[in-house]
């Protein structure tokens, strides 16, 4: 296997001890980045103590970034715990005086065991920081700094992050030795592989979101909202209209997190609402789409979001309905990484009547595709379609068999909705100034309405995460 971009990047210096801030988003391969050095280089196997600490943003991350740090020094006896809030104190206590040398946890949880005394960090050689804007987005930062403070001085620190924000490069500054910076360009955080398109809606954004969905198909999609209260409603509005979907938020008991989170990640569900703080952390390499329900209120949200698609080497598609308000912070994001949405038109009537009618007439060659006709038969069609009054006939015997039109194709519409999806529709050619069914046009204007990055935004009504 061929190693990454970033990992090529960071493998050297990082085995060297330098301290380094590397530019790098969701999907790129950095866990390895900093895991081999970890486990090849920065772990003393013959010392019983903890020796390196990662912050994640999530106890779902911190779960991954474990199991990975321990799949790559499977048979160098090294120890890895996951702490993070929500699980047992007493058990990760008992982890850490086993003689754990890697701790990855979440910053509320690793603080709380450092004021209890329960961790000791003088024993740490090296600290990791993962999705660094993330934790700084969510409010960490007070925890953060007191955990940077409480460890040793003469340390390493690895910074990744997917942007590199102002709060990001002070942090560099006073909290990193001389560090390193291993920066993409700008043009490198929206990934080559993702398409991003945008269809700006004025009014009635759940039915545009329907329409949206029936034409684009995805076979997964997580859908962005930006207040806990819309992924309920909107997650219901998808059921109406028989979508499986299910919603995720930080009032979500965690038990019931799980059961979400599983079912995305193993395919059962086809649709997750969420907020961004709630889905932070979940890794999904199958998800085919991320549509932004709500336009992000930062350009930095944009690109965490957008990166769960297109990758490990698949394409991803990213959609945003978008509101005059929001034109602004989308003119923005084209300023900050270059990333121009292709501007898309919402389906006419007739366009999703061909749709269903597509829909029906696959439904109908499904249901008798799997039989055999007689010979005599074949024989009678034949010449029944040769006879000037076939489509008469024909469509006659199809009422009789389906029911009334508009019944037989929302049945359609439905079944393709429940069975597995068709594949989406591929990007048309790019149009300027025409209204035509599917065409799309460069998003390239200024702004008419709005700012650009409003504040920070998140899962209004409570920090989550942790």
């Amino acid at each position: 296997v061929q190693p990454t971009p970033v990992q090529r990047a960071v493998f050297e210096p990082a085995s060297r001890g330098k301290d380094l801030v590397v530019q790098a988003r969701t999907g790129t391969g950095k866990t390895a980045a900093f895991g081999l050095p970890i486990v090849e280089h920065l772990v003393r196997r013959s010392q019983a103590a903890v020796q390196t600490l990662v912050l994640c943003p999530t106890r779902e991350l911190a779960l991954q970034v474990s199991a990975e740090i321990e799949r790559l020094g499977e048979g160098r006896q090294i120890k890895t715990t996951a702490i993070y809030g929500g699980a047992s104190m007493v058990k990760q206590v008992e982890a850490i005086q086993d003689g754990a040398q890697v701790i990855v946890g979440t910053p509320g949880r690793v603080l709380d065991h450092i004021k209890r005394g329960t961790f000791k960090p003088d024993t740490v050689r090296s600290l990791v920081l993962d999705e660094a804007d993330e934790m700084l987005s969510m409010g960490f930062e007070r925890e953060l700094t007191a955990i940077i403070d409480a460890l040793p001085k003469e340390r390493q620190t690895l910074l990744f992050s997917a942007t590199l924000p102002p709060d990001i490069e002070r942090m560099a500054r006073e909290k990193l030795r001389q560090p390193e910076f291993i920066t993409l360009s700008s043009d490198a955080v929206g990934a080559l592989s993702i398409s991003h398109f945008v269809y700006f809606v004025l009014e009635d954004k759940l039915g545009a979101l329907i329409k949206v969905l029936e034409v684009e198909n995805p076979e997964s999609a997580i859908i962005f909202c930006n207040m806990k209260v819309e992924t309920e409603i909107v997650t219901a509005g998808l059921r109406r209209h028989g979508y499986d979907a299910d919603w995720l938020n930080g009032d979500l008991p965690q038990n019931e997190r799980e059961e979400v989170v599983t079912r995305i990640r193993n395919g059962s569900l086809r649709f997750l609402v969420a907020t961004d703080v709630a889905a932070r952390g979940i890794d999904i390499s199958h998800l085919t789409h991320v549509i932004n329900y709500d336009f992000p209120e930062n350009t930095e949200s944009y690109v965490h979001r957008t990166g769960r698609t297109g990758r490990a080497g698949r394409t991803g598609t990213a959609i945003s309905l978008v509101s005059p308000q929001s034109i602004g912070s989308l003119y923005f994001l084209r300023l900050a990484y270059n990333i121009r949405p292709f501007e898309r038109f919402l389906p006419s009537a007739s366009e999703l009547k061909t749709r269903r009618e597509a829909d029906l007439v696959t439904q109908v060659i499904e249901a008798f595709a799997a039989q055999k006709a007689h010979p005599d038969d074949l024989r009678l069609a034949r010449r029944l379609l040769s006879h000037d009054q076939a489509e008469q006939v024909l469509a006659l015997l199809l009422r009789e068999r389906l029911g009334p039109r508009e019944t037989a194709e929302e049945k359609a519409a439905a079944a393709r909705r429940a069975r597995n999806p068709l594949p989406p529709r591929e990007p048309a050619p790019a149009v300027d100034n025409a209204r035509e069914p599917g065409a799309e046009r460069s998003f390239d204007r200024g702004p008419r309405t709005g700012g650009g990055d409003r504040g920070r935004g998140g899962d209004r009504g409570g920090r989550g995460g942790d």
